[in-house]
């Protein structure tokens, strides 16, 4: 190979890797690709991710939760809601573990970013990442505790995420249905939001 090809080779492989460093994340769509590359590795078992560790394809650690978890409150999106596309990116991850062993960091991180989206698409204010994403701050601490105007397009994309998925994640679930405030919004406005399994 020659020395220009083998440069190229090395920034290639070196740009997913750099991608990932909370320093290099400049903005919700920067967390959004780092955490694609979290999913890659997830699923593949290979990657930036997991170099130095045995990591099977399909498997989240809980090196995966950690990196999902650095991406997430980096600096530059620190004080910014969770995107549709970090929240989709995460989805993603979810869908791709059909093993967990991170001891449910994965979960939590999860439910938490979804709320944190889902709250401030509709308006609502939330507090920064690095307090709402911690695994010491109770969700209930910030989220939406009862019925309130949720953006009802948000509520359908969360439910059309959820729907099918062989893995339920039970905070996330509970606090949609505590957002929808199943007692006082009339269930044809969401159709088959709860078809999702306990």
């Amino acid at each position: 190979m020659s020395a220009s090809k083998l440069s190229a080779a090395k920034l290639k492989f070196a740009e997913p890797l750099n991608a990932l460093e909370p320093s290099e994340i400049s903005c919700r769509d920067g967390a959004a690709l780092a955490l694609a590359v979290v999913r890659d590795g997830v699923i593949t078992g290979e990657g930036p991710t997991t170099r130095g560790r045995m990591h099977f394809s399909r498997e989240l650690d809980a090196f995966d939760a950690a990196w999902c978890a650095r991406i997430l409150t980096a600096t530059a999106v620190d004080h910014q809601p969770v995107s549709r596309a970090e929240a989709e990116a995460l989805f993603e991850i979810d869908a791709a573990a059909a093993e967990r062993s991170d001891d449910g960091r994965f979960d939590d991180l999860f439910a938490k970013a979804v709320v944190h989206h889902a709250a401030s698409a509709s308006g609502l204010p939330v507090p920064p990442r690095t307090v709402a994403l911690s695994p010491e701050t109770e969700i209930e601490s910030w989220a939406p505790n009862r019925a309130v105007n949720v953006d009802t397009e948000v509520l359908e994309w969360i439910a059309g995420q959820m729907r099918g998925k062989p893995r339920r994640n039970r905070t996330l679930m509970a606090l949609v249905a505590t957002i929808v405030g199943a007692a006082t919004l009339p269930l044809t406005q969401l159709p088959n939001v709860f078809d999702i399994g306990m």
